[in-house]
């Protein structure tokens, strides 16, 4: 039962991978279909990416922008305005202050001679501050005894007792702080829209309320100012008060009225910020609450609007990757059509030719890259193939198993050419021998050779960064590692910017190298090999490696530091390693720089590697010029 479950279980597993390998690898598509559709994933899919994150990136940044313009504009407006009326307010005080209008305030409600030379002489003051300014279109004073001085008089046609069944006379504070409403006074033959500064009125004796003062400013100035605020051509600013009335608005119809969108009424913690309001027409606010005003200032702009130059950038963007993509695709094609599969298909209509036996044409090699080689190869296959068959049919045996031994030694020659990359082939090959043995220690010895090989071979540059010369280092520390176990020690203390510079390649190695011929072999006691890193000046780096062996005698080390700087060529088989990469250094840098040692027998040893700060690879000389290497 357990075999016919596993063995339904293979089927299925092998039908899945089936179906993976047809339709998603394409196994049995041709080369054609399978280039142009792993093509569009791997091409149009990520152009296509970049091009959404572009737009929707650039979407946002636009609209920030928007956004950071319409708050300075609103606070540069915002702030006019409020040194505008603070001047008024000023008027205000100077008014109540005066010593008519504050003897008016001490009178009993009886009107008698007395009190009518105060009220002229109180209409003598407003009259005097109305003439002072041009935007003041009226003053009022009106007395909860129900006397009333009014400028406009028999001109105004709304009378002042209305007032108090205004939406804001319930709210005017007691404090004898002012307050700012939007009003209209009605005139004989028009309405003019004004602003109202209102504040009590106090009987100076009593200190008890009495009236109120109404100072009525025309909106001239206001939009004069407003008229600073630049928008699009279908923006508008406007301005409510801290109930939500119209202060300022470009129709005077809404003036003093409720605003109509009830997030707009509604903001009573925000101090500033923005929306996307849905009215008549999608609109982008922008506000900011003045403080001292209690007033917030808006300026609105069609949404629409705002998003043309973010449609414009997505449309250039859509038509740059289609263009693009065009292009790719033309250019591409053709070009894969023309180097790859013509060529492929070249030699497949061959490949059928050879298999009837017609063995005496040849595909014609346009290219030097691997098809172009396979198919040169082929073709030498081919009339190699086509002689051998000659001989047969002409020569005897004896002369067609010569040919035979003779091809046979010519194929050991060439298998016995061993180079690098066979050399790296075989690490491998004893790695995977190693694990299937699992011997874990043969398979990572082999494995970090192998890498180390590889990056001998594929870097032969004479400088290298120094974040690759760690790495380099590290693997020949870890080869070390599995040799020495726990009798050693080592760590990087290298900052993360510094190993972006170029350091001379294979410098580190010999100098570590040295820590285990002259350290660890010595005694037995567990040392630490450090490995670190600083900015001498702003142009030069210094490399130190330090280890807490035994050091060396001061004779030693005398006589290693002379002949480093004699620049000996040779030092008679000892420290090898060490002159080799000072030598290097000095080629490469000049003869300011190069290599220092310290030592103190029984302490440690620490050898500093001193270059110059280059990030550029190019360099005047090569290896292969050294002396001593």
């Amino acid at each position: 039962m357990l075999n016919w479950k596993g063995l339904i279980m293979k089927n299925s597993w092998a039908e899945f991978v089936e179906l993976i390998e047809r339709f998603l690898l394409l196994k049995n598509q041709s080369l054609v279909t399978k280039l142009c559709i792993f093509s569009t994933v791997l091409v149009i899919l990520p152009v296509l990416s970049v091009g959404i994150i572009t737009y929707f990136f650039s979407s946002s940044e636009m609209e920030e922008e928007f956004r950071e313009s319409s708050l300075q504009i609103i606070k540069q407006v915002e702030l006019h305005i409020e040194y505008y009326l603070q001047d008024f307010e000023i008027t205000s005080l100077k008014i109540i202050n005066s010593p008519e209008i504050a003897s008016l305030l001490r009178q009993e409600p009886i009107m008698d001679e007395e009190n009518r030379f105060l009220s002229e002489k109180a209409v003598d003051v407003l009259k005097n501050s109305e003439y002072s300014r041009n935007d003041i279109s009226n003053i009022t004073i009106m007395l909860d005894n129900g006397f009333i001085l009014d400028l406009l008089g028999e001109k105004n046609y709304y009378s002042a007792m209305n007032i108090k069944d205004e939406y804001w006379y319930s709210s005017l504070p007691e404090n004898g702080m002012v307050m700012l409403v939007s009003r209209t006074l009605k005139l004989k033959d028009k309405e003019l829209p004004v602003i109202s500064l209102v504040r009590r009125l106090y009987n100076p004796h009593t200190l008890k309320p009495v009236g109120m003062l109404i100072i009525d400013i025309n909106f001239k100035r206001i939009e004069e100012i407003s008229r600073m605020v630049t928008l699009d051509k279908n923006g508008y600013f406007f301005i409510l008060d801290s109930s939500g009335h119209y202060v300022y608005h470009p129709d005077e119809q809404k003036l003093g009225h409720k605003v109509e969108v009830s997030e707009l009424a509604t903001l009573e913690n925000q101090k500033s910020g923005s929306m996307v309001i849905q009215n008549d027409d999608r609109e982008f606010i922008s506000y900011s609450l003045s403080q001292n005003l209690g007033w917030r200032f808006f300026t609105a702009v069609s949404y629409h609007d705002l998003r043309s130059g973010i449609r414009q950038i997505g449309s250039v963007i859509t038509w740059t990757i289609i263009i693009s993509l065009l292009f790719a695709y033309v250019a591409g094609f053709y070009g894969l059509t023309k180097s790859i599969v013509q060529p492929i298909q070249r030699l497949h209509s061959f490949m059928r030719e050879v298999e009837v036996g017609n063995l005496k044409s040849k595909v014609k090699v346009e290219s030097g890259d691997e098809i172009g080689q396979l198919t040169k190869g082929f073709n030498n296959t081919v009339a190699k193939l086509s002689t051998l068959l000659e001989e047969v049919y002409i020569s005897k045996l004896r002369e067609a198993e010569w040919s035979l031994n003779k091809t046979e030694i010519e194929l050991k020659m060439l298998q016995s050419q061993i180079n690098p990359h066979f050399l790296y082939n075989s690490l491998e090959t004893i790695r995977g021998m190693a694990l299937e043995q699992e011997q874990e220690n043969i398979a990572e010895i082999s494995s970090l050779l192998g890498k180390l090989l590889r990056y001998n071979l594929r870097n032969n540059s004479s400088t290298v960064c120094l974040r690759e010369e760690m790495k380099f280092s590290e693997m020949y520390l870890q080869i070390q590692k599995l040799r020495f176990e726990e009798r050693f020690e080592y760590v990087f203390d290298i900052a993360e910017p510094l190993r972006d510079y170029q350091v001379v390649k294979f410098s580190l190695q010999p100098i570590i190298e040295n820590c285990f011929v002259h350290s660890i072999g010595e005694h037995a006691k567990k040392i630490k090999i450090t490995i670190s890193a600083h900015l001498h000046t702003d142009s030069s780096l210094i490399i130190k490696i330090a280890d807490t062996g035994m050091g060396m005698e001061k004779e030693m080390l005398d006589d290693l530091t002379k002949k480093i700087r004699e620049n000996a060529s040779t030092l008679a088989g000892l420290h090898i390693g060490i002159m080799n990469v000072h030598q290097r250094i000095r080629y490469l840098y000049g003869a300011e720089y190069g290599i220092t040692i310290t030592s103190t027998r029984g302490s440690g040893t620490e050898v500093s590697l001193h270059m110059p700060i280059v990030q550029d690879k190019d360099v005047a000389l090569h290896e292969s010029d050294f002396i001593g290497g």
